[in-house]
């Protein structure tokens, strides 16, 4: 157990909390969201997608099962601060390769435990999305005030092109006999690896990479990645998913992918209240009229009603706790795209399908 030092959280709606610091020592600001899942934190902590994010973990121990490099979503932690209620320092799994409060210190990501989550929780709904700041600077509450009401909104924040990849790889089987090309907008390594399972090696791009320097890899389709910030202030993969589907390629699309797809075909996105975040979230296909327990992690989403009025465009996933859209598919059958995480890291893998589906696509 690590030595006692207090810390303290500070939410936008003057809400101060107090705790014990985990992780590393100083401050950090971000938007405040929690995930509901029981288990794959580190899967959670290394998702782009989170990136400027500080996440309240619902699931009561943390820390429990320690690290393991296989689980990385990315190469470094891309999350900005945790909150939980109990943390332990040490680990049980055998596996492991690490305790999760070195791998916080490595990352130099700071926290704050002994937090009653359930509380917090409940007023985030509440209260909606809004900026937090974690410190261990509690001498200076008024100063650290003023650094929290400093902090940027995440709409209108463009944040891909700060976890993308800054140059061009491959990834996957070298002999796959069909390729795509990938617009890293903050992805995820599992859904390279599902792609790759799929029987489809990636060319992975930059974010703001211009569709002509896309078109020069010549590959068999083309897809729209996950990642954070605001669709809306994203134009230039706007631009890139309007030429990839003029292209006649099939298009898929996931979470952030899925958001530029419906705003390449004039729909709308918005800021959610508090948004979908864990590992429990059912969903109704509407083609299949089956449903899946899926993965989520969005605070934006597409508007039901704009999408009604796009003729081009059909809604084929729903959520079943707020009737969101969960997805949608292109009237011509070449460009799809869903909300949640159909690669599932961590599970469930109900909706992995959507892989095949669209290798079947392309072949």
């Amino acid at each position: 157990m690590q030595p006692y030092l207090p810390a303290v959280l500070l939410l936008a709606d003057g809400t101060t909390l107090h705790g014990r610091s985990i992780g590393a020592r100083g401050t950090t600001t971000g938007e405040i969201c929690f995930n509901t899942g029981m288990t794959g934190y580190q899967e959670i902590y290394t998702d782009p997608s989170y990136y400027g994010q500080i996440i309240v973990n619902t699931t009561a121990h943390i820390g429990n099962y320690g690290v393991h490099a296989l689980e990385n979503e990315a190469g470094r932690a891309m999350f900005a601060g945790l909150v939980c209620d109990r943390f332990s320092d040490t680990y049980s799994r055998q596996q492991a390769e690490g305790s999760l409060q070195a791998w916080l210190e490595q990352n130099g990501i700071p926290g704050i435990a002994d937090v009653d989550t359930r509380a917090l929780v409940r007023q985030i709904r509440q209260a909606g999305a809004q900026n937090a700041l974690i410190s261990t600077e509690v001498d200076r509450l008024e100063e650290l005030h003023a650094q929290l009401a400093a902090t940027p909104s995440m709409a209108d924040l463009e944040l891909s092109s700060r976890v993308s990849t800054q140059n061009a790889y491959r990834y996957g089987p070298a002999d796959a006999p069909y390729t795509v090309a990938v617009l890293d907008l903050g992805i995820k390594r599992s859904i390279l690896d599902n792609l790759a399972a799929a029987g489809l090696g990636a060319l992975v791009f930059p974010a703001q990479t211009p569709f002509a320097e896309l078109a020069k890899a010549e590959a068999d389709g083309y897809f729209l990645s996950n990642g954070p910030g605001d669709p809306a202030a994203m134009l230039y993969a706007v631009e890139a998913a309007r030429h990839m589907q003029a292209s006649g390629k099939p298009l898929f699309g996931i979470c952030l992918g899925h958001q530029i797809l419906a705003r390449a075909n004039g729909a709308d996105t918005y800021k959610m209240h508090h948004g979908h975040r864990g590992l429990n979230h059912p969903v109704k296909n509407l083609i299949t009229g089956r449903c899946e327990i899926t993965s989520q992690n969005h605070g934006f989403a597409v508007s039901a009603d704009s999408l009604a009025q796009q003729p081009d465009l059909e809604l084929t996933h729903l959520n079943l706790n707020d009737n969101t859209v969960e997805g949608l598919r292109h009237r011509n059958g070449r460009a799809f795209s869903v909300q949640y995480h159909p690669e599932a890291s961590p599970g469930p893998h109900d909706s992995r399908y959507l892989f095949e589906q669209f290798a079947a696509m392309i072949r």
